[in-house]
């Protein structure tokens, strides 16, 4: 027997109401500031249609397959444990030492460890409710109100009034932390989940962090609705790696921004592997002279998923300097696309902006779509961009094949060179191994 869905029946939004704001609120007994917080955001989430095929930065994107009357339940715990999390993303980054770890398993809390040697120089590395209680006047000065904002879509207005779980790191001035941060957001069951990851770097601070996403295989579909905040204060140092894995009834909508203060740097890494549709907002702002930043990203899209990155690289201070490389590959009938836009405002001189993404189609059935930007107002700048795409070039396989080796692991080893530029720029040695294997399985199985 057929069922056949039509479309025109299928809920075209999530089912939400401001009493379930109020119940969220409500039943983790939040302070007065962030229930209205919460409904403040509401407000802006009701007010907005959702993004459509005429916005321009959704054209190109349909995500109407989604069953949102699957996909809105938010996930409640049901008990699963610490164990429930793959091994592999239980692995300490660096040795066997790290400055502190969080570990989600359905929006609850399951592991929490944290460096006495770092709580001791006044870091704070919390869940996002607990700090919010505890350090009140830090958090409601900076969570969705300097980086990402409710204002900035309708998934951002829905995320800042139903946010379920987070996490919080705050590093004071001149501080140092030595060891990483470790944060997974793992999922065992289908539904809706909305993580927020809020970093905070005072002025002449240091830290590295690395955030990752995952979930169990599931038949019905699921919605990520996320946000990240990373505000680099002036001559800080971050380091930020995150790496999305989710399976692939998953779908993903998320706003992510980065502040970059005077003569600070942000490292800025991402990989993205899992989901079926995956819709990130990735924005960088060098908002003090001086100011350095750097994205990279990794993606490989197979069988029917489809990403969709969006960047920004704002330059809103003279003397300041941006650097994007994007490198993705796609097969199947996998659909990949990056849209990047450098901008300077009126009289900031002295700018270096570059972006670049590279594509590697690896079957004529995907498709794959480059979109480099440039808007600058300014005179006296240096900024370029560049898209180039390519296939597997069939001398180094032939070569890799007439010294024996198997043609599906000729290609693993092309491809795994293809990728070696960024995956280099990882500062996590077990982190470059899962996505390489990650790579191997896409290609190999």
């Amino acid at each position: 027997m057929v069922v056949v869905r039509r479309r025109s029946s299928a809920p075209t939004a999530p089912d939400y109401t401001q009493a379930d704001v109020e119940a969220l609120s409500a039943a983790h007994n939040e302070t007065q500031w962030l229930r209205e917080a919460r409904l403040m955001a509401w407000e802006v989430y009701d007010d907005l249609p959702m993004p459509t095929l005429k916005d321009e930065e959704w054209r190109r994107t349909d995500y109407r397959s989604i069953r949102w009357d699957e996909a809105d339940r938010i996930i409640e715990p049901n008990g699963a444990k610490l164990e429930a999390v793959p091994a592999a993303n239980l692995e300490p980054l660096v040795g066997e030492g790290e400055g502190g770890s969080m570990i989600f398993v359905d929006g609850r809390l399951v592991k929490y460890e944290f460096a006495d040697s770092l709580a001791d120089k006044g870091v704070i590395f919390q869940d996002l409710r607990t700090a919010a209680a505890e350090h009140e006047d830090l958090v409601r000065d900076n969570l969705m109100t300097k980086a990402v904002k409710t204002t900035d879509g309708k998934f951002a207005a829905l995320h800042g009034a139903l946010w379920t779980h987070g996490v919080f790191l705050y590093v004071p001035r001149r501080v140092a932390a030595e060891l990483p941060f470790h944060v997974v957001m793992y999922n065992t069951q289908p539904g809706a989940s909305m993580g927020h990851v809020l970093v905070v770097l005072d002025e002449g601070s240091e830290a590295t962090v690395q955030v990752e996403y995952a979930s169990a295989d599931a038949d019905t579909h699921s919605a990520y609705i996320g946000a990240t905040e990373l505000l680099v204060g002036d001559r800080a140092n971050l380091k930020y790696v995150s790496i999305q894995d989710w399976n692939r009834e998953t779908y993903e909508f998320s706003h992510q921004r980065g502040r970059v203060g005077r003569d600070a740097n942000l490292d800025w890494m991402l990989g993205v592997m899992g989901s079926r549709l995956t819709k990130a907002f990735l924005e960088l702002e060098m908002d003090g002279q001086g100011g350095n930043g750097r994205m990279s990203g990794f993606f490989f899209a197979d069988k029917t998923q489809m990403f969709d990155l969006d960047t920004q690289q704002n330059h809103n201070a003279p003397l300041t300097t941006s650097d994007l490389l994007y490198k993705g590959a796609a097969r199947d009938h996998a659909r990949t696309l990056w849209q990047g836009m450098i901008k300077s405002l009126p009289l900031m001189q002295k700018i270096d902006g570059y972006q670049a993404c590279r594509n590697l189609l690896l079957d004529d059935t995907a498709r794959m779509d480059a979109i480099p930007g440039l808007e600058i107002e300014a005179d006296d700048v240096r900024c370029s961009h560049a898209a180039t795409f390519g296939t597997l070039e069939e001398t180094p396989i032939f070569y890799l094949m007439s010294r024996g080796i198997p043609r599906p692991q000729a290609e693993l080893m092309v491809i795994e060179g293809y990728f070696d530029e960024l995956l280099d720029r990882i500062p996590f040695e077990r982190v470059k191994e899962r996505l390489q294997a990650t790579v191997e399985a896409k290609i190999v199985g």
